[in-house]
């Protein structure tokens, strides 16, 4: 049923973004939401064009229309230009990343029954990039920890924990190392904790949670931790359900959400039209959620498992022979 029409902010990225982003919003088009795109430019290419990766226009839309949907963008490792990812999650104030870890039907991985919610905080620790060389040879990283980021995520994992009937919020830390900046963290995410009596709380140091989680993931539920373990803590969960081919993401922050695939650009694969657009799809689900059409969300993301889960129309990197729009036809088809 056609709904009144929301504009969404579209940045499809490059490499294999453009074509992950097209198989997507053919099937959000297909639920008739009455939801437009405003398609904007971001990318390597782009910043050879404005002399930087995400152009101020960019910021300008997803400031005016709330939402935005994003497909990956090329980061270079060591030189090369700032991470558009880490640009717009601090210049948007998208403080949150909501990160679910959850076993696909169909797809066949070590672990069975993995689900998992990683929320990471997205603004600080050494992701600052505070860094300096203090004598040749010798480079000094910063680790910002403070009181209000801390709290706000916390807050933001025991809300979400109580809204979608989470049980368990556990806070990853290494605060018998960092006594000062991860024993801050710890002591704001047990302040909040107090408003939540009905949501269990645990602690553990994050080199024990790699091994708890690799022995047992599903004695874990919304995992709360600092923005480096958060990083890497959410690409391990999503090794256990498959990869980041089929992992959502969401950076949340006040009145304003970005729902992005997290993983590469893929530019040996780009223009082929064999990219999976799993994970972007499913970022999709998030985001219809996230605007209120919870059921044309659920709709959709049966239709994704279901074609995961009959594995006859999968691109080739889960063993089949579909392109990307034949993967996306067959998601609507189901819808």
């Amino acid at each position: 049923m056609a709904s009144k029409s929301r504009l969404v902010s579209l940045i499809p990225g490059d490499g294999i973004g453009p074509e992950v982003t097209e198989a997507t919003i053919r099937v959000v088009d297909a639920l008739k939401l009455g939801i437009e795109w405003e398609p904007l430019e971001a990318g390597g290419e782009v910043a050879i064009k404005y002399g930087t990766v995400i152009p101020d226009h960019v910021f300008s839309s997803v400031q005016k229309n709330g939402v935005a949907l994003k497909g990956p963008i090329t980061t270079p490792i060591g030189g090369g230009f700032t991470s558009a990812n880490v640009t717009i999650r601090k210049k948007l104030g998208l403080y949150a990343n909501l990160r679910p870890a959850l076993s696909i039907p169909g797809l066949k991985t070590r672990y069975e029954d993995v689900d998992l919610i990683v929320v990471r905080e997205n603004t600080e620790d050494l992701y600052s990039g505070l860094e300096h060389i203090v004598v040749p040879g010798v480079v000094e990283s910063l680790k910002i920890i403070t009181e209000g980021a801390s709290l706000a995520i916390a807050k933001f994992a025991f809300e979400y924990a109580r809204k979608n009937g989470r049980k368990m919020v556990t806070a990853v830390h290494k605060a018998n190392i960092m006594k000062l900046s991860d024993g801050l963290f710890l002591e704001c995410a047990r302040r909040i904790w107090k408003d939540f009596p009905d949501i269990e709380y645990r602690e553990i140091i994050v080199d024990n949670l790699c091994m708890q989680l690799v022995t047992d993931p599903t004695r874990f539920d919304v995992l709360l931790m600092e923005n480096l373990y958060g990083d890497i803590i959410s690409d391990l969960c999503a090794g256990m359900v498959g990869g980041l081919g089929v992992m959502p993401a969401a950076n949340i922050g006040p009145g304003l959400a970005v729902f992005e695939a997290v993983h590469g650009s893929a530019p040996d694969i780009a223009g082929r039209g064999v990219a999976n657009p799993t994970a972007l799809m499913l970022s999709a689900v998030m985001m219809l959620k996230h605007l209120g059409h919870e059921e044309e969300g659920l709709r959709m993301e049966r239709a994704v498992l279901g074609v995961l889960k009959e594995g006859t129309t999968v691109t080739p990197d889960m063993k089949g022979s579909a392109s990307t729009l034949e993967f996306s036809d067959a998601v609507i088809a189901k819808l």
